[in-house]
């Protein structure tokens, strides 16, 4: 894993757990002191140094709800569970910190890590604070700058071109302006400073619950069996052929197979998940299901999602059907 993803650390408002050797820690039970102290229900970040990796787990009051995973090459958003299944039980090498943030830091750690930054005009030269600034005051920019210098991770958040917040990586002496000065002194520049902007961050992204995640995957393989029971042999071919066609427009669907293929794990929030699962449902019925008398698309949904309808109809796949279910 390169220099800068071993070293690199993030703003915060408190440290609970300061940087230390993973094998001291046992996550699972960070993760759930968190759930259940009412003192430890924080929003902030876990991160996780691994040999050739580096985690960064999110939480919002006391909930973890994100991940992100940075495998040497760049970050890419990741599974909750397969986050967490990457920590071994009893790791003999790795390190772990846990910091408490403002939400709207982790808002700005999750979209510079999981989405492109916008180019800079080529002629600029970004790490110049004489050139960077005013060229960000002529174009009125509005959105994210992110400055990393030594390892240290640092945000601004811009506002027709004039800096709104920030959240800074040092001990916090001083005034916000002498803050980022700082960041951009002599010695730091020799050291290659590196800006990057983006647009505005919307709210951090919460995963759909696993719970969720398994009572869809169930939901579609019950289906295709009804399907095949009813006499559609080829509504496993044609679930995935509706899955492959959807793909484009509902990443999610990644997390569902009926091909034999592994499904690979879902990274999404319950409404992504939602939608696709029922584009999924819906094209599936339209193709194979029967439009006649009998047992009908509708019918075979009630039966199918009766166990556990209270979930489904909290999640809003009920209302994006194409049959109204009982």
């Amino acid at each position: 894993m390169p220099a800068t993803a071993t070293g690199l650390h993030y703003p915060s408002l408190r440290v609970p757990l300061p940087r230390t050797k993973l094998a001291y820690v046992n996550l699972k039970n960070l993760l759930g002191d968190a759930k259940r102290d009412r003192t430890a229900r924080l929003s902030g970040y876990v991160a996780i140094w691994l040999p050739e990796e580096f985690l960064v787990l999110y939480l919002l009051r006391g909930e973890l709800v994100n991940a992100s995973h940075n495998d040497g090459k760049g970050f890419q958003p990741i599974a909750i569970g397969a986050a967490v299944d990457m920590v071994p039980a009893e790791p003999e090498y790795g390190e772990i910190t846990f910091c408490e943030a403002d939400e709207e830091q982790l808002a700005c750690m999750f979209h510079s890590q999981t989405t492109a930054p916008e180019p800079w005009p080529p002629e600029l030269r970004s790490s110049d604070p004489s050139a960077l600034f005013p060229y960000l005051i002529s174009c009125t920019f509005d959105g994210l700058l992110e400055i990393v210098a030594d390892g240290a991770v640092n945000y601004l958040l811009f506002r027709m071109g004039q800096v709104s917040g920030g959240f800074i990586a040092d001990s916090g002496k001083g005034t916000m302006v002498e803050r980022v000065t700082r960041l951009f002194d002599r010695e730091r520049l020799a050291l290659h400073v590196q800006v990057r902007r983006w647009d505005l961050p919307p709210a951090l992204p919460i995963q759909a619950p696993t719970g969720l995640v398994r009572a869809y995957r169930d939901l579609m393989n019950s289906l295709v069996l009804r399907l095949v029971a009813d006499g559609r042999e080829t509504a496993p071919a044609i679930a995935e052929h509706a899955r492959t066609m959807l793909l484009g427009a509902h990443p999610a669907l990644e997390g569902f197979s009926f091909n034999g293929r592994p499904p690979k794990a879902v990274v999404a929030d319950a409404e992504s998940l939602t939608g696709a699962v029922a584009s999924l449902i819906n094209e599936l019925l339209w193709t194979a299901g029967d439009q006649g008398e009998g047992t009908g698309p509708a019918e075979i949904l009630h039966e199918l999602t009766r166990e556990r309808r209270h979930l489904f109809q909290s999640a809003g796949l009920f209302d994006r059907m194409s049959w109204k279910v009982a």
